[in-house]
């Protein structure tokens, strides 16, 4: 599932409150907000991708993800590392901490983590 900028955006809305109301969206924005046609449009796109759904609440809706904010990004992630680094997580890992300037706590952190990893799964 690819989504655009402003879906996405949307969909940080969402996760964060669980159920929201269109008016709950709307002043989660930021100024300039959004028109509440915009984000109709949005919720529908979003719909219709299967991301999000809604209960009926009287006449009012209530949308919630059906998507966890988890599980959308493990899978942009596994694409990008598809699309952009031949399906190898090693040449991400490579770029990742070659290119993003990370301290050496941080980098340790991430060592331990991927010991973690290791040893979960050798269980």
């Amino acid at each position: 599932m690819n989504l655009s900028k402003s879906e996405e955006e949307l969909m940080r809305h969402i996760w964060q409150m669980k159920e929201a109301f269109m008016k709950d969206l709307l002043e989660a924005y930021s100024e300039p907000k959004p028109k509440p046609s915009t984000v109709a449009t949005l919720l529908k796109r979003l719909r219709d991708k299967k991301a999000i759904d809604y209960k009926v609440y009287g006449s009012v809706r209530a949308y919630y993800p059906k998507i966890s904010k988890e599980a959308y990004f493990a899978k942009r992630i596994r694409n990008m590392i598809r699309k952009f680094f031949n399906d190898s997580p090693a040449q991400f890992a490579s770029f990742f901490t070659e290119q993003t300037e990370l301290s050496e706590e941080e980098l340790s952190a991430l060592r331990d983590l991927i010991d973690q990893q290791i040893q979960s799964r050798q269980q």
